[in-house]
């Protein structure tokens, strides 16, 4: 769970655009409010009188910088995913600008399977069948040969950032998919497995999906040995550079104050990896 913005007239003004979201879409909100990391985000529990039970999501920004791959990225994965893996299907999207900001609001189908975790960092095993970790493994490749222009991980940045947060060599990205972009047991639920939140999704290194979900997963070594064993690409060379893709994001994130509980087991395998 995350915290509203700091700012109590974001808060506000969020919460007032969630309502006004809500009018719009033809949904009566009747669950609490969850907001999303640092308050940029803000859902609840809906009820629409055609879908039923849904789940109202509303991102905000300021309205010069409203856009981009993460602003459109639920939209763009709607096309290509809806019906393909099992994710919530997208009902209806609502843009409204006022006082310099942004609202995007999107209405999906809800999901009453609970997640995996309540946040990314995985603390405790999970016992999960044989089925749970095929259909995870049968949905990303389905992601991973879907075209896309859409960009998860540009090489530039690799070259930049691996040198500065892991003390490594860059590595040379050699092979490419398009990835779910941001998978951990917070996105994922615990009996289908249904993927969740897929703003982030684009090309990324091979086996990217697969060293993001080991890598949030590092405090659970059990989890973290069945990722190992479901996703074989880990113990190659593609799968080497995508966990050290991974580990540079996760020890940037940590160097904002996030998750910094993970930052010795992170180092720990980028030693291993080196």
């Amino acid at each position: 769970m995350y915290s509203p913005p700091t700012d109590l007239d974001d808060e506000r003004r969020m919460c007032r655009e969630f309502a006004r979201s809500a009018d719009r879409l033809g949904v009566t909100l009747d669950g609490p409010e969850i907001w999303g990391w640092h308050g940029r985000t803000l859902s609840s529990h809906a009820v629409h009188p055609d879908h039923g039970e849904c789940w109202l999501r509303m991102i905000s920004a300021p309205e010069d910088r409203a856009g981009g791959k993460i602003w459109e990225g639920n939209r763009e994965a709607a096309v290509l995913f809806d019906g393909r893996v099992h994710k919530p299907v997208l009902h209806g999207a609502s843009q409204d600008t006022r006082d310099g900001f942004a609202h995007l609001a999107e209405l999906h189908s809800f999901v009453s399977e609970p997640v995996c975790s309540s946040s990314p960092v995985l603390r405790q095993d999970l016992d999960l069948p044989s089925s749970w970790w095929s259909s995870l493994r049968k949905d990303l490749e389905q992601v991973n040969g879907m075209p896309t222009e859409r960009v998860a991980v540009r090489q530039e940045w690799v070259d930049r950032s691996v040198p500065r947060f892991l003390d490594l060599p860059a590595p040379r990205i050699t092979e490419w998919a398009t990835a779910h972009g941001d998978l951990h047991a917070a996105n994922l639920t615990s009996v289908t497995p249904v993927l969740l939140d897929w703003e982030g999704f684009g090309l990324a290194p091979v086996g990217y999906d697969a060293a993001m979900l080991l890598a949030y997963s590092l405090l659970a070594p059990g989890f973290a040995d069945g990722v190992r064993e479901a996703f074989p690409v880990l113990a190659t060379e593609s799968g080497r550079v995508a966990q050290l893709v991974v580990l540079t994001e996760l020890m940037q994130s940590a160097s904002r104050g996030d998750h910094p509980e993970l930052i010795p087991a992170l180092r720990a395998l980028a030693a291993e990896l080196s």
